[in-house]
């Protein structure tokens, strides 16, 4: 449920025209690195909640502190925030490890701003883990029913996916060093691979950062909205702005 209010109601018989009239995505130009050393991780997760883990901790800090920054641009409070994690459905189904491939689905936390706003770090970790854990193997055999059959959700969900005056949003994914190319169903492996799930906008891209143990994490974020993402306390405090 990504709240169903917040979407914008496009008629599915018109979405097949508009997909193949729309150009190319550009790729989103607008990007920002964050740096998070290995004791500022480690700071962040045992000050939001230390029987969560590192990523979890960090995705309810970028979903306060995100929201917080596009009430200031927009002078408005969204409706809904929303926030997508990762979460791996290997162990969440009857199908034996050995034929699951990669489950790991982008689950979809769909939670009220003003609850987010107001709630602690702890409770909005709380929340998108108890939204997100709900995900398993099922969920694959929904999202194919509705790209055959209810396009128009999946079109209508993937455009509320953004930061505007109705939403606020998050993205999370360390997609990158997933081994995609080695990844075979019996069919061989695959040819090429898309990056259009990178570039959209509200992505968070988690880099390993070699050097110091720590995180590099490039922000799909606009550069008006990034003003006054980086003006936050509470982000700076773990976070260093490389640009």
């Amino acid at each position: 449920n990504l709240g169903a209010e917040s979407l914008v109601k496009v008629p599915s018989s018109v979405i097949a025209a508009l997909l193949l009239a729309a150009p190319d995505i550009p790729a989103f130009e607008e990007q920002h690195l964050l740096h998070f050393t290995a004791e500022k991780l480690e700071l962040l997760r045992q000050d939001v909640d230390k029987a969560q883990t590192t990523n979890l901790a960090l995705a309810a800090v970028l979903t306060k502190t995100i929201l917080q920054a596009n009430i200031q641009m927009f002078n408005s409070m969204p409706t809904w925030s929303y926030v997508m994690f990762p979460y791996d459905c290997r162990h969440r189904t009857e199908v034996p490890m050995t034929y699951s491939g990669n489950l790991s689905f982008s689950a979809v936390a769909p939670l009220e701003s003003q609850t987010v706003l107001d709630g602690s770090y702890k409770e909005i970790a709380q929340a998108i883990k108890e939204h997100c854990s709900k995900v398993s193997s099922e969920y694959a055999k929904s999202l194919i029913y509705t790209v055959e059959n209810e396009i128009g959700v999946l079109f209508q969900a993937g455009i509320s996916l953004c930061n505007s005056p109705d939403t606020s949003y998050v993205g999370l994914t360390n997609l990158r060093y997933m081994p995609l190319y080695s990844i075979d169903f019996g069919y061989g492996g695959p040819e090429i691979l898309s990056n259009g799930y990178f570039i959209r906008e509200g992505m968070q891209r988690i880099y390993s950062n070699k050097q110091d143990g720590g995180i590099d994490l490039f922000m799909n974020v606009k550069d008006d909205l990034f003003e006054y993402l980086k003006k936050s306390d509470e982000l700076l405090k773990y976070a260093d702005i490389i640009f």
